[in-house]
């Protein structure tokens, strides 16, 4: 009971104290998402008349970031593979903060499905026993099973080893490694499942292509890393945690990998569609051109092209993918072309022109802005609070009462770093008293 108490303190203490800067952030997100609490009310209230989405365009904002959000988490497995399959220290030493981005992207990701949802008090209807989710036949309910699923493989993994440092136990490969390894084909299936969504609709000619598969994974594997590649960085500036340049230099190769397959399966399919010049192009030529004096997307999509080449030429060059300059003004040019390509640039050209050759165009609202704008500040807050319970365990600066400080080097070995450790209740510990943490090794 004393060493729940002890855990209950750190806990209580690490969320609650840090630098100015810390507590500016997390009223900065505190603020983000009462804006977007209010404007999600207002849209139950009034209904979605008041978002930008009609009966022609019944998909926008909320579900192009949804496939966004899925394709970051699904990145996740950029870094168990090298981790765990091929032993790279380098990124053996992250994979936790990566998992923990993962659970973050998943979490806004289905609170964006909820918020698309006219009546979201209905989602029961999913629910096995209580509910009619028809699974397996209904690919929505491979849906929420695969996202539900991957969210609890991540959070189960990392909460374990986070709990064997802070108890000082030893792992046990066993109880971990089958989710690991598990994780990988999982990570992939989430992705493909959301293709498969849109794939699966016959009306849409611009969701149904056989490569829609890998153009989802490729595009993932860059805009997920690349968001890893500017969060680690931020993570060794305002923390003691280490992140080495081998780790980022080698995330950042895999990401030049993806972005070129990405640029080539979307080539291949702007040729297939312009090519053989069918009625079927129709969506496409909107996209990119416009289509009879519509051309709202036009200069979006342009943009996101000149994104996506910039970002592959920086990522592709030794020079600029080791310049710090360079590779984070790639990353950030990789997340936003990406979000552009499948967000705005994939959803609305499956639905513009309708099966019956009307063209509506959309354009979000006020209010799905700030309702995404709280999704987003409910997903940074979960993480960065997860980082605060995280990082200190990892460092060794968290531990179990009477438990000396411990270093993991690649989750494996443990290696006594504090000899002394306070045992004193921590409410008693002022933060002079608290020793830093020592360098992994």
């Amino acid at each position: 009971m004393q060493k729940v108490r002890h855990f209950i303190n750190q806990l209580t203490w690490r969320l609650t104290n840090g630098p100015p800067v810390y507590y500016a952030w997390v009223v900065f997100l505190l603020v983000l998402i009462g804006i977007g609490v209010y404007a999600y009310v207002n849209q139950l209230k009034q209904g979605m008349t008041i978002t930008g989405m009609t009966d022609q365009v019944s998909w926008g904002l909320y579900i192009g970031n949804f496939t966004f959000l899925v394709g970051v988490a699904a990145a996740a497995v950029l870094l168990i593979i090298p981790a765990y399959i091929y032993h790279f220290g380098p990124i053996k030493e992250i994979t936790i903060l990566g998992e923990v981005l993962a659970s973050a992207a998943l979490i806004m990701a289905m609170l964006f499905v909820t918020v698309d949802l006219g009546r979201p008090e209905r989602v029961w209807h999913l629910l096995p026993v209580v509910g009619t989710p028809n699974f397996p036949s209904t690919l929505l309910g491979w849906d929420v099973v695969v996202l539900n699923g991957y969210l609890f493989i991540n959070i189960a993994i990392s909460s374990y080893l986070l709990s064997t440092l802070y108890l000082e136990k030893k792992e046990n490969k066993w109880l971990y490694m089958p989710f690991v390894l598990l994780s990988i084909p999982w990570a992939i299936g989430i992705h493909t499942v959301t293709a498969y969504l849109y794939n699966g609709l016959g009306a849409r000619p611009f969701w149904n292509t056989a490569i829609l598969v890998p153009r989802f994974l490729a595009s993932a594997f860059c805009s997920g890393p690349a968001i890893s590649i500017m969060a680690f960085q931020l993570i060794r500036k305002f923390t003691r945690f280490k992140v080495k340049d081998e780790a980022l230099f080698k995330i950042a190769e895999m990401v030049a990998i993806a972005m070129g397959l990405n640029i080539l399966l979307l080539g291949a399919e702007v040729f297939k569609e312009l090519y053989t010049d069918t009625w079927h192009k129709a969506p496409i030529v909107y996209l990119f051109a416009g289509l009879h004096g519509h051309t709202v997307l036009v200069k979006w999509i342009w943009i996101a092209m000149g994104c996506n080449f910039t970002a592959f030429i920086l990522f592709l060059t030794p020079a600029t993918k080791k310049n710090y300059v360079t590779l984070n003004l790639a990353c950030i040019l990789i997340v936003i072309g990406v979000w552009l390509e499948k967000g705005m640039g994939f959803i609305i050209p499956g639905f513009v022109p309708t099966p019956l050759g009307e063209i509506w165009e959309y354009w979000p609202t006020t209010t799905e802005i700030l309702v995404s704008l709280g999704i987003l500040g409910i997903g940074l807050l979960y993480y960065t609070l997860a980082l605060k319970i995280a990082i200190p365990i990892e460092t060794g600066e968290m531990r179990v009462l009477g438990a000396a400080g411990v270093s993991r080097e690649g989750h494996g070995s443990h290696r006594p770093l504090i000899k002394d450790i306070d045992v004193r209740p921590i409410e008693n510990i002022s933060t002079r008293d608290i020793p830093g943490p020592r360098r992994r090794t």
